[in-house]
């Protein structure tokens, strides 16, 4: 999705960092709160609010309150515009 979006934006959708967090120390240094986290310029998509830092799957809340494994697309396209052009949607 987060490609998608990128190539959609006109990005170059190679530029994406892939980060293997595998133990609680890497966890904690990187305020891990789950698989998959996805930040934009370092900048969480869409920033947790209670979950605990550490390893296990993260669940994301929609726009529409639906409990997601994924960010809601708006959110990845809204961080996106946000980092190259410094606006919203």
């Amino acid at each position: 999705m987060v490609r998608e979006e990128m190539v959609r934006l006109g990005l170059d959708s190679e530029r994406i960092e892939l980060r293997e967090v595998t133990t609680d120390e890497a966890a904690a240094r990187e305020q891990f709160v789950g698989s998959p986290t996805i930040r934009v310029d370092g900048a969480d998509v869409q920033p947790p609010r209670d979950e605990p830092i550490g390893l296990s799957c993260r669940v994301y809340r929609l726009r529409d309150g639906r409990i997601s494994p994924v960010p809601d697309r708006q959110d990845v396209r809204a961080a996106l515009v946000r980092a190259t052009e410094g606006g919203d949607e």
